[in-house]
């Protein structure tokens, strides 16, 4: 009987990630998670409670060994965990240079002490600030916070181990990710988890500006075979720009999910498109979005009991948590 072939995937109980544990059991793999449960949660696996071919591992990748057992005779490495969130990472630069870039080497040396045979990197489209659109993966690298130059510098340090130490790499920038198991953690962020919770509480939307900002929207379970795809390739050394290349506006999210509205001001900084040019990673890999977002909004509104525990954010509060945001962010 062949063995299973063993996939390591750091930040698995988190959102991306715990959905790419999904796949890679469905394709027959063994897979080990490592999880601090700073933003992973336990419940996002425990529907694989039992499985034979998962063990999952707390463990900080700021403190990881390039001899820890986790790797040990693993194929596969699709790298999640970090710390995500802009306006926190204004605040804390360090912890996020520490985790993101400190933590990914770390990574790293893991994968080259035990010959892994690939790693596969999440990067994030914020690389770009604000991009011309659609953007491709050739537009200018513009960092305009800590989290996006922590991410980019991640990015480039595994690209740098592939140089030196030939650690077969691929990257995948990815844009608007959104779906059941998002991130319900205390930072203010990401669009969903704020308006699902004010759904909830029957309060309502807190929309940026005059709401017709748009974002590339990518549901999870299409990002998580995107990096599948990414891990099983041949082709090393390749970096992906990942999106639906369909952008979705703040306002027909709202409408979607139902509620009144009310209007906040408009961060400086942040983009009015988000549009990713995915033409490479659909010639490169045969990967194509399957679920529209129609669907993967009712499937989150399905499952919206997810985000009971979430904050509520209000005006106020918005105000007082991006005051850095607007101190630092305009001109």
């Amino acid at each position: 009987m062949l063995k299973n072939k063993v996939a390591v995937v750091t930040g698995g109980a988190g959102f991306i990630g715990s959905h790419t544990v999904d796949k890679l059991l469905a394709e027959d793999f063994e897979v080990r998670v490592i999880d601090n449960f700073y933003s992973g949660r336990l419940e996002n696996l425990a529907h694989l409670s039992g499985n034979p071919n998962l063990t999952v591992n707390e463990q900080d990748i700021r403190s990881l060994n390039a001899n820890n057992v986790v790797f040990k005779d693993a194929d596969i490495v699709i790298h999640f965990a970090g710390i995500g969130d802009i306006v926190p990472s204004i605040n804390s630069p360090k912890e996020y240079m520490d985790v993101n870039v400190g933590g990914t080497i770390n990574v790293l040396e893991a994968c080259r002490a035990n010959s892994i045979k690939k790693l596969v990197y999440a990067a994030s489209s914020s690389c770009y600030g604000i991009a011309t659109v659609p953007t491709s993966e050739n537009a200018p690298i513009q960092t305009k916070y800590p989290y996006a130059l922590a991410k980019y510098q991640g990015e480039q340090a595994c690209l740098h181990w592939q140089t030196v130490y030939k650690l077969p790499v691929n990257s995948i920038r990815i844009f608007n990710a959104y779906g059941v198991r998002s991130r319900t953690s205390g930072a203010y962020g990401a669009v969903f988890g704020v308006f699902l919770k004010q759904k909830l509480e029957s309060r309502p939307f807190t929309v940026v500006g005059d709401g017709k900002q748009s974002r590339d929207f990518l549901y999870v379970t299409d990002v998580a075979d995107a990096f599948f795809r990414a891990s099983t390739t041949k082709k090393n050394g390749i970096i992906w720009n990942l999106g639906a290349g369909a952008p979705q506006s703040i306002n027909k999210l709202a409408g979607l999910l139902g509620g009144e509205r009310v209007s906040i001001p408009k961060r400086p900084g942040e983009p009015d498109v988000t549009w990713a040019d995915s033409s490479k990673i659909r010639s490169d890999l045969g990967w194509y979005p399957k679920v529209s977002f129609e669907e993967g909004v009712s499937l989150v509104l399905e499952n919206i009991e997810y985000w009971r525990e979430a904050p509520l954010w209000d005006q106020k509060s918005i105000e007082k948590a991006t005051e850095t945001w607007f101190s630092k962010m305009c001109d």
